[in-house]
């Protein structure tokens, strides 16, 4: 996720001051191994991967792994999987994914995809782009999208892109050019839709989502949408959400449908969004908005029924744990079990939290994770 870009400086320029790795000298630190649930074999999922971005310029993208047969949290695990990686991860995980039997990690400041053995995490290959943002899948192809750029504020930064991956040879086939500085993505049919973001050119900011005809890879519009745009999901209906974070100023966040039958916008929602999570009928939606004028941060989570399009204005955290998460930061929702994840970024230089939450919204337990905890994939097979 993007933090506004004041506090992304700031960020950066505490991190030079605190570049470590989990490497001491050429020894490495095995994970720390934390039992946090009982143990439950019989799973749909016998686990989950949790990709911490890492503060920028530290080279600290690490890989957790919860594992359903055992209730263990293993953190830190890249290492020693892969002694020989040099760097470990590398600079800002951004996306993490699973498709067929490899796991997909996404590492934007160097510039990589790292793609592992999903049973194992062992490096496989990797493959270069450029401030390469998210992943996703569909037909054997990878999608990946790029701002194309170096990580700079820059009025003039060009138009970003989107590569295509065959996943069986792991070699980039085409590229389409799309908006500025594109997000996530999603794949309807035979059309894959991007969320465009323009941050780079603040206080211009994109306001479009790309559409990309899978067939002649090719972009054949743009949907006008709302300003600064990130996240995109698609539910069971054929619509696609998305959330624009705003202009952190007079402009709030918001999320928005399109009806990918005439790609138009149909329903604004009046809600703030900087993540969302579909699961069945159910949008998981948490808002972590900041505001320059007034210094402040404003948190809030909500529930909306897609089949319905309705706002059910319902904390999905039933017990208050919310009182006790600093930043919400990642989320994802168990398929089978409804287990409701979301992860706590704190003040995006210490370690953060994984929360587990039943179906209820009730905490079932939580652990500490690498810094800025924030992307989740779930994995079948064993580790």
């Amino acid at each position: 996720m993007m933090k506004p870009l004041k506090i992304i400086g700031a960020s950066f320029l505490l991190a030079l001051l605190l570049i470590t790795g989990c490497r001491k000298g050429d020894k490495i630190v095995p994970p720390v191994v934390t039992p946090v649930d009982t143990a439950n074999p019989h799973a749909p999922y016998n686990g989950i991967y949790l990709l911490n971005e890492g503060n920028m310029g530290s080279n600290k993208a690490s890989l957790d792994y919860y594992d359903y047969t055992t209730g263990t949290y293993s953190k830190n695990i890249y290492g020693t999987s892969n002694p020989t990686a040099v760097k470990d991860l590398g600079d800002v995980g951004n996306d993490i994914q699973v498709y067929g039997t490899k796991l997909y990690a996404v590492i934007n400041v160097s510039n990589k995809v790292e793609v592992m053995e999903a049973a194992t995490t062992k490096r496989i290959q990797q493959i270069n782009i450029l401030n390469c943002r998210y992943i996703t899948f569909a037909n054997g192809k990878g999608y990946i999208s790029s701002y194309a750029g170096p990580v700079k504020i820059d009025p003039k930064s060009p138009i970003g892109f989107v590569a295509e991956i065959d996943t069986a040879t792991l070699q980039i086939t085409r590229k389409v050019n799309v908006g500025y500085q594109p997000e996530e993505m999603a794949v309807v049919g035979d059309r894959l839709y991007v969320a465009n973001s323009g941050g780079y050119r603040v206080p211009n900011y994109d306001s479009t989502v790309s559409v990309i005809d899978l067939n002649t890879f090719t972009e054949i519009k743009k949907i006008n949408v709302a300003i600064n745009l990130d996240r995109l999901k698609a539910d069971d209906h054929g619509n696609i959400y998305v959330t624009s974070r705003g202009d952190y100023y007079s402009v709030p966040s918001d999320l928005y449908v399109i009806d990918t039958k005439t790609d138009q916008v149909t329903r604004k929602f009046g809600v703030a969004a900087s993540n969302i999570c579909i699961s069945g009928d159910t949008a998981y939606v948490y808002g972590s908005q900041f505001n320059y004028t007034t210094n402040t941060w404003k948190i809030s989570y909500n529930m909306i029924n897609v089949n319905t399009q309705t706002v059910l204005n319902t904390n999905f955290i039933t017990d208050g744990t919310e009182r006790s998460i600093k930043m919400p930061y990642g989320i994802a929702v168990n398929p089978a079990t409804k287990e409701i994840f979301v992860t706590d970024a704190r003040d995006y230089v210490s370690s953060g939290t994984l929360f587990c939450f039943d179906k209820t919204g009730i905490k079932k337990w939580s652990v500490a994770t690498g810094e800025i905890p924030a992307h989740i994939v779930f994995v079948s097979g064993n580790k």
